[in-house]
């Protein structure tokens, strides 16, 4: 049975970068550790940082601004539709 899933688009890639530098706890965090901390793939959020990927499924935008240390809504906005879990690449299946 299929399962949809909204998906959230980054705001800015620089944001990103840049809170990634300070996290909420004042840490700085690499790709490969907010990938670690978020369960994802690092190939994500290397994508999402320079642009290649511009959008991740919810549970993975909720994973990341708590890995970092912030609200939901400062890094990313909510693109309004869903897609079946089986075409958005997660963790899982990288």
């Amino acid at each position: 049975m299929a399962t949809h899933a909204s998906l959230y688009k980054l705001i800015d890639p620089d944001l990103l970068r840049t809170l990634m530098k300070r996290t909420g706890s004042g840490a700085s965090v690499s790709v490969r550790e907010l990938a670690t901390l978020a369960h994802i793939p690092r190939s994500t959020i290397g994508a999402l940082l320079t642009g290649a990927q511009q959008s991740v499924p919810e549970a993975s935008a909720h994973a990341i601004v708590e890995a970092i240390g912030v609200d939901l809504l400062i890094l990313f906005t909510p693109i309004g539709r869903s897609v079946t879990l089986a075409a958005v690449p997660d963790a899982a299946t990288a």
